[in-house]
């Protein structure tokens, strides 16, 4: 008895099934999406009535960037002349030097203008102050 012996085709692989629900997927996707564009940046402040200097003398080992309402600054009880990133700029190099491991605390409540607390923490990224935080002032309450 002859067997005869049968030639094995190569096993093949149809994608154009899956080229097709590839692209059906990513037609739906493409008219599905909205994309929105927001110019405003949300930044939750602590609440306050208002921010105050404080009374002890500065210490000359941390840094207190306080901005009011009106968006003064005063960097360690020193009023800055403008509310700019430049004049941030120097009085920081001014006040810290080359110690960038300064604590540095940026004092601000809900009245202040988000930009120029936005402005002081870019400020203070660029100059590499790695210790931020921010806080508010307790005994500028609404009186409780």
């Amino acid at each position: 008895m002859k067997l005869q012996s049968r030639i094995k085709e190569e096993p093949t692989v149809d994608l154009t099934s899956l080229i097709d629900v590839v692209f059906l997927l990513l037609l739906f996707f493409m008219v599905s999406t909205t994309f929105e564009h927001q110019a405003v940046l949300k930044v939750d402040l602590p609440e306050g009535t208002g921010v105050e200097a404080p009374d002890q003398p500065p210490d000359p080992d941390r840094l207190e960037l306080v901005i009011d309402e009106s968006g003064l600054m005063f960097l360690n009880d020193q009023q800055l002349t403008a509310s700019d990133a430049r004049t941030l700029r120097a009085a920081f190099i001014q006040q810290a030097g080359e110690r960038r491991d300064l604590p540095l605390t940026l004092r601000a409540d809900r009245e202040t203008p988000h930009h120029f607390v936005v402005t002081a923490m870019d400020v203070a990224g660029q100059l590499g102050f790695s210790n931020l935080s921010i806080a508010i002032d307790r005994s500028s309450g609404t009186g409780e």
